[in-house]
């Protein structure tokens, strides 16, 4: 399927020189997923919610400031790779082009929307987000903004003093209330205003109560819901206790779970693939599949990895931290680790990764040996 009949050529542009306060009005009155940025009508890139949480930037500030870059993908291109592609770019629009030129915009939800009917056959258990990132209801806004940001998510459940699920705090409650407060300062106020959002406590801005889903609801049934409400993500829970987190299903993970392939190599998923640099995807997969042919019984469905920059530098090189998460038929395993630059913090989350793998393999082989040595002293 091509996303010929999935793109709309009705979307929202702004020029790169517009004021963001412009744009910010924008996103309170018209909520669009994104906004696309030209330069005299030449593409440009693109502004999120993502982007607005920096709070730095004032409102007489250009839209250029804000711009990230978004892959282009043409009306012809196969629904998997624009999913793909969508997921690496961490945005939830691209700009579609026809013969060179701009022509729309192709977004998350009309890809869900498209293959909606085919999302029966996966349940919620088979691509939810096991790890996830919480928040106390006393946590303030500056504090989730840095752990948004640090973590690449737009969304975390917020949890109460028991450690029960209370909220869900999104990007979206987040730049509401930044919004409305800018309308209400005055322009030498600003900077005093700013600071006081970020003292805010998260129970004060939170969403409540959560929609919950459970592992064994379909995916098309989760992902109905999620349109129909205009939720971006549901906080996954044990069945009959909606109180207790145990991980959350975004529509990041459906897009992802779009990417799977039957191929012979593990499909490989990299978010902030811009931090690549030398590595290429080969690279990346070849790599993980030495590490987990150490363990023969192990099958890969789906290989996630994910760069993160921090602000520190050894000559002129960002420290990065490196993610990868495998899903396998053993279960989740994941490594992480920090080095300067792709390839060596790659090789560090390689290395923990190995030895998890190893540490479940030494697991499984000891629960073997049990089970064999109680089928024998059964048989005394």
């Amino acid at each position: 399927m091509d996303i010929a009949d999935i793109a709309t050529s009705d979307y929202i542009e702004v020029d790169a020189t517009e004021r963001l306060a412009k744009v910010r009005s924008i996103f309170e009155r018209k909520n669009p997923r994104g906004i696309i940025v030209t330069d005299d009508g030449d593409y440009e890139g693109v502004i999120g919610r993502k982007q607005l949480l920096q709070s730095h930037v004032q409102d007489d500030a250009k839209a250029e400031s804000l711009v990230v870059s978004a892959p282009k993908v043409e009306r012809t291109d196969d629904v998997r790779e624009v999913a793909r592609v969508l997921v690496e770019g961490g945005t939830k629009i691209a700009p579609v082009f026809e013969a060179g030129r701009l022509w729309g915009i192709v977004t998350t939800n009309s890809i869900l929307e498209a293959v909606l009917e085919h999302l029966d056959a996966l349940t919620v258990g088979d691509i939810y987000t096991e790890n996830v990132v919480t928040v106390g209801e006393d946590t303030r806004i500056g504090q989730a903004i840095n752990l948004l940001r640090e973590h690449g998510i737009s969304r975390v459940p917020v949890l109460d003093e028991d450690g029960l699920l209370s909220g869900m705090l999104t990007t979206h409650d987040i730049v509401d209330v930044v919004v409305r407060d800018m309308d209400k300062t005055t322009r030498g106020e600003r900077a005093g205003g700013n600071d006081r959002i970020l003292d805010i406590p998260v129970y004060d801005v939170m969403s409540s109560p959560v929609s919950t889903t459970e592992t064994a609801e379909s995916v098309r049934s989760a992902v109905t819901r999620m349109i129909e409400n205009d939720y971006n993500g549901l906080v996954v829970t044990p069945e009959d206790d909606d109180s207790q987190v145990v991980g959350i299903l975004t529509k990041t993970d459906v897009l992802r779970a779009l990417t799977y392939t039957e191929e012979e190599h593990m499909d490989v998923q990299i978010t902030n693939i811009k931090l690549l640099e030398a590595l290429s995807r080969d690279t990346v997969r070849e790599d993980i599949e030495a590490v987990v042919d150490k363990y023969s019984d192990m099958q890969v469905r789906h290989a996630h990895v994910r760069f993160h920059e921090h602000k520190e530098k050894l000559r002129g090189t960002p420290l990065l931290q490196c993610q990868i998460r495998l899903r396998t038929t053993e279960g989740q395993i994941a490594g992480s680790g920090e080095g300067y630059g792709a390839e060596q913090s790659f090789n560090v989350a390689l290395d923990k990764l190995e030895r998890n793998v190893l540490e479940l393999k030494d697991v499984r082989a000891d629960e073997e040996y049990r089970g064999q040595l109680l089928r024998k002293l059964g048989e005394l």
